[in-house]
């Protein structure tokens, strides 16, 4: 092992040098990766774990959250957040002294940088709760993670695209130009398939459609009611006055709608 003098000038050079564009491709694919092999996994080997639903209707790929869930993919997934995860504070921080140095004389983009920075820290925290917290270990932490993440990231997005609009206001390279231009590109695009996620969640808690394009008029429990009346027509006696008693949600069938359905009804 070589010795070298204590205040010599060798002590200060740096170990390892790494381009910051190597580093940013390096960050943003670990996501990526264990994201692609955590749902090939989910897919061939938990496959009826992972696309099941709490209303039972057919589901044909995993979602995110079931598929880094399960064993051995909730694994893979926190090694890849991990790792991921130590660059973006770094990032943020030299977002920061950015920032700092282009609007050193800006009160309103001082303070704006501030909350930038402010919410890059959640972002990475609510990624870092719900990767770390699994769904089927407590849902509550899970979702509240994942509304962070998500919320934050958008704010977060919108003020930086504004500290950029500002940047290429006043300046004169084409580089930064290009990178205001991508980053506007990103928020859009961000925004509309996180709006366009929320969409399909909200329909398929209200309708349970099995991978259908037409939503049905009634809801899981009028179908589960429906259900009830037909069977409580075949049975007849079996099902006596006051059935709706025991069955809290289950609405009385009349005998009007009995006399309604046909034998070929119920086949």
């Amino acid at each position: 092992m070589q010795q070298v003098p204590y205040g010599s000038v060798d002590r200060d050079k740096p170990l390892i040098r790494l381009p910051f564009t190597r580093l940013a491709v390096i960050t943003v694919c670990l996501p990526l990766l264990g994201l692609i092999a955590c749902v090939v996994l989910a897919l061939l080997y938990h496959y009826n774990d992972a696309t099941y639903t709490h209303c039972q209707v057919p589901n044909y790929l995993p979602s995110i959250s079931a598929a880094i869930s399960l064993t051995p993919e909730r694994y893979i997934w926190r090694f890849s957040i991990g790792l991921h995860s130590a660059p973006r504070f770094l990032v943020a921080a030299a977002y920061l002294s950015f920032y700092r140095g282009r609007f050193s004389k800006r009160l309103m983009e001082q303070l704006l940088s501030g909350l930038t920075f402010l919410l890059a820290l959640s972002e990475n925290i609510g990624l870092l709760l719900l990767t770390y917290v699994s769904s089927n270990e407590t849902y509550s932490v899970h979702k509240s993670g994942f509304i962070l993440f998500i919320g934050s990231s958008l704010v977060h997005m919108l003020c930086t695209c504004k500290l950029w609009s500002l940047i290429a206001k006043y300046s004169l390279s084409a580089e930064e130009m290009m990178s205001y231009r991508q980053k506007f590109r990103l928020f859009l695009f961000n925004g509309f398939f996180c709006l366009l996620a929320a969409y399909f969640y909200k329909r398929h808690n209200t309708y349970c459609e099995a991978g259908s394009s037409e939503a049905p008029p009634w809801s899981a429990e009028e179908e589960k009611n429906e259900e009830l009346n037909v069977a409580q027509c075949m049975l007849g006696p079996l099902f006596p006055e006051g059935t709706a008693r025991q069955f809290p949600h289950h609405k009385e069938v009349k005998a009007t709608s009995c006399q309604a359905m046909t034998p070929s009804s119920y086949i």
